[in-house]
């Protein structure tokens, strides 16, 4: 055992092998069964109650993650940054804003206040929601070490909406560069707060680039943010999967310009989105249709080593 306390026993050797073997292929309930087995056999090995709260905190079992990290932390003479991350986590999963604030601190992070709930500035990052599915990656400010509220309107499908605060991984499972600039990537876990806002699929056309401006930067009333999905969707026809009726436009014009469009709108109200597109539509802008469907968030299956990133996947 790491911890210099002498050669394992056969009993142990064979409890670890299969919770470390479950914990690869994804069998969380059962990893996390078989360190139970083992912190019980041996109860002063910190990393038996480290690899425990990993199993938990990919079960999103957010008490016992956290139980376990503490546990972890405090059985080592020496610092370990990995448990003060995954108990951060666990603690602000919990909303225990004075725990997570302790565990931040002792992963060398200042917070500008010292006490409820964490409100910054951190930065631009992209999160992939439902990452044990399809995977949409979405803009986000993050507001603290792993929560970020989403910039994007994510598709109807993720469950998600523009505005919702998510709780995130620690580690970034890659970047995604947008422009000139190059943003990590984070797994989100699930959704800490839910935003007011819904989201409207629109399925318009119109001839030219500048005649979507005035649409995307619509100041209309309850309309939180409105985004052309076209040109970030990539093999996907909303218009069709939607059943709204449509001729598939040509091939792309000369300037790579397909004039039919699928706009996402987050939107307090329908009548917010009507105003937005009733001042937008002429003028060789139509609206072919608007549709608003809502889907439950997902959870993640057994077997599924989803909280990897493509690079260890490989």
């Amino acid at each position: 055992m790491a911890d210099g306390d002498g050669d394992p026993s056969s009993e142990e050797d064979d409890i670890a092998g299969r919770a470390y073997d479950a914990f690869k292929a994804g069998r969380l309930r059962e990893a996390a069964q078989g360190f139970e087995e083992l912190v019980r056999l041996v109860p002063d090995y910190a990393a038996y109650h480290y690899m425990r709260g990993l199993a938990h905190k990919y079960l999103r079992e957010w008490c016992l993650s956290l139980e376990c990290n503490l546990r972890s932390i405090a059985l080592r003479e020496e610092a370990d940054p990995a448990s003060h991350w995954n108990a951060g986590i666990a603690a602000t999963a919990l909303a225990d804003w004075a725990e997570a604030r302790r565990q931040w601190a002792c992963c060398g992070l200042e917070l500008a206040d010292d006490a409820g709930p964490i409100d910054a500035d951190s930065g631009t990052a992209c999160v992939r929601l439902n990452p044990w599915g399809n995977g949409e990656v979405v803009h986000a400010r993050r507001i603290d070490p792993v929560r970020a509220r989403l910039r994007n309107v994510p598709l109807p499908e993720s469950g998600f909406r523009f505005g919702d605060v998510v709780l995130h991984d620690g580690a970034s499972t890659g970047r995604r560069r947008y422009g000139d600039d190059e943003y990590m990537v984070f797994n989100a876990m699930q959704r800490m707060q839910a935003s007011p806002f819904r989201t409207f699929s629109a399925f318009v056309t119109c001839e030219k680039p500048d005649d979507l401006l005035p649409l995307l930067n619509s100041q209309a009333q309850e309309i939180g943010h409105i985004e052309d999905w076209t040109s970030s969707l990539v093999n996907l026809c909303l218009r069709c999967s939607y059943g709204a009726p449509h001729m598939h436009a040509p091939p792309a014009q000369t300037d790579g310009w397909n004039p039919q469009r699928t706009i996402g709108i987050a939107a307090l109200s329908e009548a917010g989105v009507n105003e937005a597109l009733r001042a937008w539509e002429g003028h060789g802008c139509r609206v072919d249709d608007v549709q608003v469907r809502d889907f439950p968030l997902t959870s993640p299956a057994d077997d599924s080593v989803w909280w990897l990133s493509l690079a260890e996947d490989e």
